[in-house]
């Protein structure tokens, strides 16, 4: 077979995917608005990158030619500037120096440290003698989440010594609730 002349497979291949493509056009057109979609937030996006290293450049440069200066601005402060003088609670009310951990508030669920105050039932003169399960879980270490983790593990006569235990101690709301809720689930099986 002979071999067409150019122009006359020019034409017959454009009629081809002519062809073709009027039989995809039902499909293309479902999918053409979120390709257009697409194509424009990729050139958004490449606007944006290019806007943004060209003022990295800028940047980079002005610091080659006036270097920073290691100055600190007059309204800023920071915590080491404040003196002993400053009041540094927070809007818990609970306060914070020296390194100590928060025990009340939104800061108790991670507390382990001694309680400010002593449950009003509790007297002074008689000390609150540890179950053996306090000194098995070493209790009074525990954090809220440790102990959490700990209760699927404890039966409900221990469960409640604990909670007598914290009752008569440090009676930390979140510790009692915890194990109060642990004792109602365990007893409602």
């Amino acid at each position: 077979m002979a071999t067409a002349p150019y122009g006359v497979r020019l034409l017959v291949g454009a009629a081809v995917t002519a062809l073709e493509e009027t039989r995809r056009l039902p499909q293309t057109i479902l999918t053409y608005p979120m390709t257009m979609v697409s194509q424009v937030a990729q050139m958004v996006m490449k606007v944006q990158q290019d806007v943004a290293d060209l003022v990295n450049r800028g940047d980079e440069t002005l610091e080659n030619l006036f270097p920073p200066k290691d100055e600190q601005a007059e309204w800023a402060t920071f915590d080491e500037d404040l003196g002993d003088d400053e009041d540094d609670s927070d809007d818990d009310g609970a306060r914070a120096g020296d390194g100590e951990r928060l025990t009340e508030g939104r800061f108790a669920l991670y507390s382990t440290g001694e309680p400010e105050t002593v449950n009003p039932v509790t007297t002074e003169d008689a000390p609150a003698e540890a179950p053996e399960i306090v000194a098995e879980l070493d209790y009074q270490t525990l954090t809220l989440a440790q102990l959490r983790a700990r209760l699927p593990s404890l039966k409900v006569d221990d469960l409640e010594a604990l909670l007598a235990y914290e009752e008569s101690t440090k009676a930390r709301a979140p510790y009692q609730t915890l194990l109060a809720n642990r004792i109602t689930r365990a007893t409602a099986k």
